[in-house]
């Protein structure tokens, strides 16, 4: 176990006298490797947003029922879905399964991109909601197209607690796209392409910007299956950083 630290701004150590059981949430990086230089979405949080308002970060949100009942296309990968079960109480197939679809329908309540399949038709029976309308699109979502590059977990009493799980997609797996989603009231008012040196001078929480190094260098060794996935959690008061 590699043990680094990670420096919270004074905003981000705001505690609570209650010690929350963190959610399972997952996150979706978009990445851009056609040209030079790479690039990733970020998105700009509504400033009314309790919950690190007009920061910049990646689309995602909790996971719900319907990620662990909807159809899709192609398989997650095994090596992924092996460090998805890792350091977890009730590890399954299932579990890792509902979390990379939770990080595909985020991206698509938040951004309007699809991503998946279009060459099947539409899948029946999906799940009420956000499924639902992802279905009536004629797209599946693909599982193979997506990559499990980190986790981590809020610390112990903060007001919210998340234990998120962060993939990554191609651009080139999205499917459809739908407009009109990012406005002025929307949960992201704003989408942009950055590179990583100017994804970096965004107003970012301080985990995503680690996140962000890790993905970098993770592009810069080849993007192997194999490289490591960090786990970053909180250990006497600092995070500490594990490999999966």
């Amino acid at each position: 176990m590699t043990d680094h630290t990670v420096t919270l701004t004074q905003a981000e150590r705001v505690r609570t006298t209650v010690n929350l059981r963190p959610k399972d949430a997952a996150t979706m990086l978009i990445l851009d490797r056609n040209g030079a230089r790479p690039k990733v979405l970020m998105g700009k949080r509504h400033l009314g947003h309790k919950f690190m308002p007009g920061k910049y970060v990646f689309p995602g949100g909790r996971i719900d029922d319907g990620d662990r009942r909807m159809a899709a296309t192609g398989a997650l990968p095994q090596i992924c879905e092996d460090r998805l079960g890792k350091r977890c109480l009730r590890p399954s197939a299932g579990k890792a399964r509902a979390l990379a679809l939770a990080a595909i329908r985020e991206t698509f309540e938040e951004t309007g991109l699809l991503f998946g399949s279009a060459e099947f038709g539409a899948p029946e029976n999906a799940p009420a909601g956000s499924w639902h309308d992802f279905a009536a699109l004629g797209v599946f979502p693909d599982l193979s197209t997506v990559t499990f590059v980190a986790r981590a977990i809020t610390p112990p009493r903060r007001p919210k607690r998340f234990d998120t799980r962060f993939f990554t997609v191609d651009a080139s797996a999205m499917a459809k796209r739908i407009d009109g989603i990012i406005g002025p009231d929307s949960e992201l008012t704003d989408l942009v392409w950055v590179d990583f040196e100017e994804a970096k001078q965004l107003d970012l929480p301080t985990i995503t910007q680690v996140i962000l190094q890790e993905v970098e260098s993770r592009i810069a060794g080849g993007f192997a299956p194999y490289l490591p996935v960090p786990f970053y959690w909180e250990k006497r008061g600092s995070f500490v950083r594990e490999e999966l």
